[in-house]
């Protein structure tokens, strides 16, 4: 295949970029500033200098045109309410005494005043901080982040593109503020907020700005004609502005749809779509809307979600066909990079053919560039990467690690009857009621305790050969007695082991499966300063020998309560790694759905009464669009069903989700059959408790009291005020008492203080209720 030349010459350019370092400086930079090790002017410096090697990153690669604004303390949703002046209440004074205080307060709370909420951000494992809003808001221009690093990247001689988060999505990602009624509607806001946008756009323009880039990845999914007129409206009116920079309005993680003849329609200068596998239909639909005459085509063909190299022929073939449909075609990965860690090329422990497969962000920006030069000079100009490329492409595809007759085999045979469990709710929770013995308002945690830095140490030391295996374990029975002991002297009712062992809740069940990859230094940011790293799910999977059930019976060997036993579900080890996109994400759902099956089985004969098997991936990897629900939640219900139905009755089934908007998928809850589901319930205010009311969900539940992502500590009233709360929409005989999710980030003392508090409340409220 031989490509022609583009009119006019391509550049390369991504929408955003990892924002941590290569060694997660701004994690540790800005916790030491928490603790008060860092100063403000530290922090500051240690930012301003990740900015600049980013920036130098993607110029040595190639790519002429970079990102600003996208750099981020916490969060670039926070970011923008900064930006627009969208502070609640609660926040302004303390944004008022010192400005980055101020903004981590907003985004963790203090002992006085609650954080915002925070949820997924679109089908992501990132999560953003909800705008509180309400028909009182007064937006006001704050663009000084916006047009500092602007001039950061001028003064270092790059061409920099700030990017904001587009003035359409903003709205329709918020809520109404505390106490502004449920149904009011953040994008009745529009007009109010348009002018902000404007005077931001006016500083960036004054500040040497050529291009705006404005981010509208809320148009991929279903939109009312009244949302689209909305986004007419804005593009309309911030096109028709007199002094303002090129804007580029970029989508991304779906196809537009219908609101791609909106935004083609806009006075912008340019689109920046999605082409990969995902938005598919962008292309089609493109074609059909006229193209893009007279303007800038931003073309997303390198997957920028997963780690898998890009295959050049066909990306190429996508830019090829896109020449003709706009003034000028540049190439870009699909989406900001953020979501895929930092550089391949540093991972040592991954088989050096294997590693050929793989492209992190660093690798990313090479392929953005080598296609761009492509399609700029013709692919002679790329023959020998062309020719590397379908070489590594055909080696992953000839592996034996992405097939075993054996699994495929099995998984070929599950019939209906394998997904689900004998008999009715009812008759397994009075059996369940008998054996465990619990009381009413039943108290537990979601399964980890805190990491401590000592826990922390163990693993380096056993890494290192420090201490032996046998110095580890000790450490680790040491570390789940003292846990264990904690909870019953709090009075909780059921018992987790803390999960010492465990580096990460997909990753330690990842490196005792096959066919998956773990990385040394894949870094993703989650939230804030919370970093995963996500496996790599690169072939067929099966369990070996069981993972869990040792450490979990160790436990149980220590107290007379019950020990849940904790397992991460199927879609949450897909969500939460990089996936293989060499066949369906159901085929892959059912063949972890079978491993992890094995292992409640092992930890049912080992005497294990209640196990928890956590999905809090299930609503985020809901498809953006409604048209995909259906099939999507059919496979993924069906695998959590494989992984859990082979029990007794008496055998207790809990699930956990977290941070996400659950009320999208109340019927696919009931629909996993669990016997307990707790799920994240503090921030929003006990919503999720109505949401389940309101379906008429059966099984029992436990919405959180205890906000675990912020350090402050609830008080026993607060708990209890809440716990009240959930009692309005849960029956007394089906609520428990829980915290929001697992404990692995909070430090030992506010944990302590935090359950203390939460067990007094369920004490508090068991009393107030007669019949107990």
């Amino acid at each position: 295949m031989t490509a022609k030349p583009a009119a006019a010459a391509a550049r390369a350019t991504v929408y955003g970029y990892p924002r941590q370092g290569q060694h997660r400086e701004l994690k540790k930079a800005i916790e030491g500033y928490w603790k008060g090790r860092v100063t403000a002017d530290a922090l500051v410096e240690t930012a301003r200098g990740l900015r600049r090697a980013n920036w130098q990153q993607l110029v040595d690669a190639g790519v002429r045109e970079v990102p600003t604004g996208d750099f981020s303390y916490y969060d670039h949703v926070l970011d923008t309410s900064v930006m627009v002046g969208a502070v609640p209440d609660r926040h302004r004074a303390a944004v008022e005494a010192d400005a980055l205080d101020g903004y981590f307060a907003m985004a963790r709370g203090t002992q006085d005043v609650a954080p915002l909420e925070m949820t997924k951000w679109f089908d992501t494992n990132y999560h953003y901080l909800v705008p509180e809003l309400g028909p009182d808001t007064v937006f006001a221009a704050n663009s000084a982040k916006q047009v500092g690093e602007l001039k950061e990247a001028l003064a270092l001689g790059h061409t920099p593109r700030p990017v904001l988060v587009g003035p359409v999505t903003y709205l329709l990602l918020a809520k109404p503020a505390p106490g502004v009624a449920a149904d009011f509607d953040p994008l009745t806001l529009l007009d109010r907020l348009l002018p902000v946008y404007a005077e931001v756009l006016g500083d960036l323009r004054a500040a040497g700005a050529e291009w705006v880039q404005l981010d509208e990845p809320a148009l991929v999914q279903d939109r009312t004609p009244a949302e689209l007129n909305a986004a007419e409206r804005a593009y309309r009116d911030l096109g028709a502005l007199t002094d303002r920079p090129k804007l580029l309005v970029a989508s991304y993680f779906d196809q537009l749809g219908e609101a791609l003849p909106v935004l083609a329609k806009a006075p912008v200068d340019g689109l920046a779509l999605d082409f990969t596998e995902a938005a598919a239909g962008n292309l089609d639909a493109l074609a059909a809307a006229g193209g893009l005459p007279g303007k800038r085509l931003v073309a997303g063909v390198v997957n920028g979600r997963n780690i898998w190299i890009n295959d050049y022929e066909k990306s190429l073939a996508t830019l090829g066909t896109l020449l003709g449909l706009a003034d000028r075609v540049d190439v870009a990965a699909s989406c900001s990079l953020l979501h895929v860690p930092l550089d391949a090329a540093v991972e040592r422990d991954i088989d050096p053919q294997i590693l050929r497969w793989l492209a992190f962000a660093k690798q990313k920006t090479a392929e953005i560039a080598t296609l761009a030069r492509g399609l700029a000079q013709g692919t002679h100009t790329i023959a020998a990467e062309l020719a590397a490329n379908r070489a590594d492409l055909a080696s992953r595809a000839g592996s034996a690690i992405t097939h075993d007759p054996a699994v495929r085999a099995r998984a070929a045979a599950v019939t209906d009857a394998d997904g689900r469990r004998p008999a009715p709710y009812a008759e397994r929770s009075a059996a369940q009621r008998a054996h465990l013995g619990l009381p009413l308002l039943p108290t537990t945690t979601i399964g980890s305790f805190p990491q401590t830095g000592e826990l922390r140490a163990a693993r380096a030391d056993l890494r290192a050969g420090r201490i032996d295996t046998a110095g580890y374990e000790e450490r680790i029975r040491n570390e789940i007695r003292e846990v264990l002991a904690f909870q019953e002297k709090a009075g909780i009712d059921v018992l987790v082991h803390g999960e010492p062992e465990r580096n990460d809740m997909v990753q330690y069940f990842a490196e005792q499966l096959t066919g998956y990859l773990a990385t040394q230094h894949g870094w993703v940011q989650s939230y804030g300063t919370r970093y995963v790293r996500p496996p790599v799910l690169a072939g067929d999977i099966s369990r070996p020998e069981p993972m869990t059930v040792r450490w979990t019976t160790y436990a149980q060997s220590c107290t007379d309560r019950p020990v849940k036993g904790m397992l991460t579900g199927p879609v949450t080890m897909l969500a939460w790694s990089f996936v293989r996109d060499d066949q369906p994400l159901g085929d892959t759902a059912r063949q972890v759905a079978l491993a992890l099956r094995d292992e409640v089985a092992d930890l049912e004969a080992a005497g294990t009464s209640v196990i928890q098997v956590d999905e809090p991936a299930l609503r985020e990897t809901l498809p953006l669009r409604a048209a995909g629900h259906a099939a999507y939640l059919a496979w993924a219900t069906e695998a959590f069903r494989l992984t859990t139905s082979g029990v007794r009755d008496r055998t207790q089934i809990h699930t956990h989700m977290c941070y996400a908007e659950f009320g999208d998928i109340v019927q696919a809850i009931d629909d996993l059959d669990a016997d307990v589901i707790s799920l994240e319930a503090a921030r929003s205010h006990m919503q999720v408790a109505r949401e389940l009311a309101a379906h008429g969900y059966p099984r029992e539940a436990g919405p959180g009291v205890y906000d675990i992502h912020s350090p402050r500590v609830p008080s026993a009233e607060e708990a209890a005020s809440l716990l009240r709360k959930g009692l309005d929409a849960i029956p007394a005989e089906r609520l428990w008492v829980n915290p929001d999710c697992g404990l692995k980030t909070r430090a030992w003392p506010e944990t302590r203080a935090s359950l203390e508090n939460l067990v007094a409340a369920a004490r508090m409220v068991r009393a107030e209720i007669p019949s107990s």
